[in-house]
């Protein structure tokens, strides 16, 4: 046991039973399975609370108390709690690939951004443990996701997000690893051969997740593994890409799932620092829609006009600007745009259709916009972060459904964005279409810009653009219990809470 870790000991007498997901790796399945168990053992009639010590991800919602990211969010849901900073006490958003902006209970930290690794480490674990241990005395279960490996030895003595806070918590871990990359076996042996003695004794069982084939082709595997390690493989959960659960990080499948004949193509520009993405989830389920992830002009061609480009929200909107340059996918957009295209920009993507980014306190950036819209963004110091629900005011063209049209969703942007004022004195105005510069339309009315986040999960919207509504997050949770209910061995994920009443 380093000595970081030392002052941790094992707490039996929490309130709560601590379950917890760590993975062999990255992307090993963590967020879903949390998910489902947080609301799996809600519909047992237990208060259940969900917590991951440390996020890095540009998926972000807002909770009491400012943001933290969307798989905590989406597992409060799924767990019927109200979201809370508590549940996500640390968030890491990357600027830039050695840079990232540091969120400590659900604000933004300067000097925390500015620090040392390590040294932000040490610092912020007193306040992520109060956070857990609020939540231990507040609930029956905490679901607790671990991130990455818990096997980084590198990392170890800095660690607050896996093994520290399975000690803290006493947590019973599960064990997952994703065998449709191969090596499942290895990744399992490999990472509980590299914990401390003290924090094997805290693993309950394997899972191994995405799998295709016939399982009997498993054997003798699991059973080896059990002799070499004493733990069972308490789950095979066969490969699901319809789940309905958005992404955590990256560019999920784009594969439409809708039912019928394509009439629509959703191309979605995917540059570096691309947030929020989790939010187009509903947009796979749309009947006749296909959503398209783009990089290059080519994932472009043969768009008509009834197709859409979005260009989504971005953790750094002048780099990914100047990037969308470098791709030669400015012309391209511009292009869709000007034959009469549908072209929506949200948060960063607004600020990226206007005229100009205007910098003056070094937050993102100044730079030439696309042109699209006769509008400026201005970066201010403050940040906004707020729920919203505001109408549509009315709309022309391609974006006339939307007239009218009631909108629940979230803010999350230092930028402020204006009419250009030069424009407007000679009559190029942009149509302000909701109050408080939250959208902006051009006169032609196929290109929208706002600031809103979630606008496709709401049904609203969906019923007003496409006549069609989505399952419900609540059936897309009750689906993942299910899953999980019937692929892991019977009673095991009872005896993790044993003697809970």
């Amino acid at each position: 046991m380093t000595p970081f870790q030392a002052s941790d000991p094992l707490r039996p007498d929490a309130s709560a039973k601590a379950v917890m997901v760590l993975g062999t790796t990255s992307n090993a399945g963590k967020s879903w399975l949390a998910t489902a168990l947080c609301r799996h053992y809600a519909r047992q009639g237990l208060k259940v609370a969900p917590f991951k010590a440390q996020n890095m991800s540009n998926n972000a919602r807002v909770v009491a108390g400012g943001e933290i990211g969307s798989a905590q969010y989406f597992q409060a849901l799924a767990a019927r709690a109200a979201p809370d900073v508590r549940m996500n006490p640390l968030l890491l958003k990357p600027e830039k690939d050695t840079q990232s902006q540091v969120v400590l209970m659900g604000r933004v930290n300067p000097e925390l951004s500015r620090m040392e690794w390590r040294r932000r480490s040490a610092s912020v674990w007193p306040v992520v443990a109060q956070a857990l241990d609020e939540l231990m005395a507040e609930n029956d279960v905490v679901v607790i996701e671990g991130a990455g490996s818990p096997a980084e030895i590198n990392l170890k003595s800095s660690d607050i997000v896996n093994m520290r806070v399975a000690r803290h918590a006493n947590a019973a871990c599960l064990l997952v690893t994703d065998i449709d990359r191969g090596g499942a076996f290895a990744h399992l042996y490999g990472t509980w051969a590299m914990l401390d003695e003290g924090e094997r004794s805290l693993i309950k069982g394997f899972v191994l997740n995405k799998f295709r084939g016939d399982a009997s082709l498993l054997a003798p595997g699991p059973q080896m593994l059990q002799d070499l390690t004493g733990l069972p493989t308490v789950a095979v959960l066969p490969m699901w890409w319809q789940h309905g659960l958005p992404e955590e990080d990256g560019v999920f499948d784009d594969r439409s799932t809708a039912a019928g004949r394509v009439t629509r193509t959703v191309a979605v520009i995917a540059y570096p620092r691309i947030s929020n993405l989790d939010e187009f989830q509903p947009l796979k389920n749309v009947p006749g829609v296909h959503l398209k992830w783009v990089r290059s002009p080519s994932g472009l061609a043969g768009l008509t006009e009834a197709d859409w480009i979005i260009l989504p929200g971005s953790k750094a909107t002048s780099a990914d600007l100047a990037w969308l340059r470098a791709q030669g996918l400015d012309q391209a957009v511009a292009t869709h745009a000007g034959r009469g295209g549908a072209v929506l920009g949200i948060c960063g993507g607004l600020q990226m259709l206007g005229e100009a980014l205007i910098d003056p306190h070094g937050i993102d950036g100044n730079g030439p916009g696309l042109g699209l819209l006769p509008v400026v963004t201005v970066f201010e110091e403050a940040k906004t972060v707020r729920h919203r629900r505001v109408a549509f005011a009315a709309l022309d063209g391609l974006w006339a459904g939307l007239s009218g049209t009631e909108v629940q969703g979230y803010e999350i942007h230092h930028g402020q964005t204006v009419p250009h004022a030069a424009m407007a004195a000679a009559g190029d105005i942009a149509c302000a279409v909701m109050p408080e510069g939250l959208a902006w339309q051009n006169a032609a009315g196929n290109v929208l810009g706002l600031y809103l986040h979630g606008m496709f999960e709401d049904p609203r919207v969906l019923r007003a653009l496409f006549g069609a509504a989505t399952p419900t997050l609540d059936s897309v949770f009750d689906g993942l219990a299910d899953y999980v209910e019937k692929h892991f061995v019977p009673n095991v994920l009872a005896s993790f809470i044993a003697g809970r009443k």
